[in-house]
């Protein structure tokens, strides 16, 4: 390959790079805006926001949640591209799990045992389940527009971050509504939308990030 090739090589590449990172970050802020307007015009936050926030299970839920959706959708900046390095910043995924296990841990401990199903069921287990993925929705469909610009070297893995990401965003909104707090609660049901979601999104970039 001639020199001028290769410079012209590396220059596309550095080209499509700054442009992929761009949408990305469109699509975060797009997404993250269109479902805090849906979250505020449809459910609200909780009335007693302001008291709740004292307590330690609220900030552990808004925390963690909040940890997962910026951890996820780090990596999406990085999934897009072919051969992109992916193991130190999929290694952050970790952290939000870490934080979940020992919240659970640590409930099972000073609660008594009688409890744990009460508080896992909670009382809006049903509507959890259904509403992250609503308010996910906006965020995955941006991302997917904008990995299509990039050139992912699987396109199902792909969108399954893309769907974590975005699962991510929408349980660290709705943990602003949500009365239920406690960490098996979280555990549970957000886990269970999140999975939906990145489910979802592994199916859809399987037929949309396809090059």
């Amino acid at each position: 390959m001639k020199t001028d090739d290769l410079i012209g090589l590396l220059a596309e590449d550095a080209t499509v790079r700054t442009k992929l990172g761009r949408m990305v970050a469109y699509a975060l802020v797009a997404g993250i805006a269109i479902s805090a307007i849906m979250l505020i015009s449809t459910i609200g936050m909780r009335r007693d926001m302001a008291d709740a926030m004292e307590t330690a299970r609220v900030l552990f839920k808004i925390g963690a949640t909040l940890v997962l959706a910026i951890a996820a959708s780090s990596l999406v900046f990085q999934i897009g591209r072919p051969a992109a390095p992916l193991k130190t910043r999929g290694l952050l995924l970790l952290v939000p799990l870490a934080l979940v296990a020992a919240a659970v841990i640590a409930e099972m401990t000073v609660m008594p045992a009688d409890s744990w199903r009460t508080r896992m069921i909670g009382n809006n287990a049903r509507f959890c389940v259904m509403f992250i993925p609503v308010l996910a929705l906006a965020p995955l469909v941006a991302f997917m527009i904008a990995l299509r610009n990039g050139a992912p070297d699987n396109p199902g893995l792909s969108g399954a971050v893309a769907g974590l990401a975005s699962g991510g965003i929408a349980a660290a909104m709705y943990a602003w509504h949500c009365a239920d707090d406690s960490p098996l609660f979280v555990a549970t049901w957000y886990t269970l939308a999140i999975a939906i979601v990145t489910t979802a999104g592994y199916f859809a970039g399987r037929r949309l990030l396809r090059w």
